[in-house]
């Protein structure tokens, strides 16, 4: 088994959680490591953005 058949996704047009690429791309998000943790990918997506906006945020402020 490749890889990324041993690694979770989770199905955003559905809100399934499957093991391997079974989905399309453009609705699948991962990998992750777990069940657990893809079934959390909507909250983890989330907070990855609220960090890379605040690091935006900080950045633009840079040198000031």
């Amino acid at each position: 088994m490749a890889d990324s058949e041993k690694k979770w996704y989770f199905d955003m047009s559905t809100g399934e959680v499957s093991q391997g690429k079974k989905d399309s791309w453009g609705s699948r998000m991962g990998p992750y490591d777990s069940a657990e943790e893809a079934s959390h990918a909507l909250e983890i997506a989330k907070a990855r953005n609220k960090a890379a906006d605040a690091q935006d945020a900080a950045d633009e402020d840079w040198g000031k």
